[in-house]
């Protein structure tokens, strides 16, 4: 198998390029697709939940190196896998499969196309960390033009799962109890509302914030 030899290249940034936010539980994928130039192969795995940024970071990627993307790649016909993975080999043209897992938890039937992927090199977005929570949070609140002030952000960040999922929920969620019902964003309001809609527990008594609502 070839090798691609060089320095590591890096894209310039560009527009759109912030709406990515590197934190540590992405950094290292975020590093491994900007010095693509490194690769032992041309292919590589991008693997993360959805709503990971997952597929802006491909697209900031491949706007930057001129590569191609392969979007659930692991719901794709295998052979069209294989001869992708070629293609790009053949082609000294970088190219992105996105999936949710990896090989071998992604199970692939073809031998050929197996080894081909054992030999990719992994960019695996992890679940957000505190920091990467609050500013998603913060964000979305402010596209939505809330106003959550920062005690509110505090107590969800207490309360909902380290998942990019909980984030998008839970800001649904409180946006359209908001527009409903015409209220101002508050932490009594958030309580009750994610509540009802199963996305935090029920609150206990030895919950503080709890106790200030009665």
């Amino acid at each position: 198998m070839s090798q691609q030899l060089g320095l590591p290249l890096a894209w310039p940034p560009g527009p759109g390029d912030d709406e990515f936010l590197v934190a540590p539980s992405n950094a290292h994928a975020f590093h491994q697709l900007e010095h693509w130039g490194t690769w032992p192969v041309m292919t590589a795995l991008l693997i993360g939940p959805r709503k990971s940024g997952r597929s802006l970071l491909a697209r900031i990627f491949a706007s930057r190196s001129g590569g191609r993307i392969v979007d659930d790649a692991d719901l794709r016909p295998e052979r069209e896998l294989f001869h992708a993975w070629n293609d790009a080999q053949a082609e000294r043209r970088p190219q992105l499969f996105i999936a949710n897992v990896a090989p071998p938890e992604w199970k692939v039937g073809i031998p050929d196309l197996r080894s081909r992927l054992a030999a990719s090199p992994v960019a695996e977005i992890g679940p957000p960390d505190d920091g990467l929570m609050q500013a998603l949070l913060e964000r979305q609140f402010l596209r939505r033009g809330l106003d959550a002030r920062p005690e509110l952000i505090q107590w969800l960040l207490a309360r909902l799962e380290r998942s990019f999922i909980a984030v998008e929920r839970a800001v649904d969620v409180l946006d359209q109890e908001v527009l409903e019902r015409r209220k101002r964003l508050s932490i009594p309001l958030a309580r009750g509302t994610l509540t009802e809609a199963g996305i935090i527990a029920q609150p206990s008594a030895a919950d503080p914030a709890a106790a200030e609502d009665k």
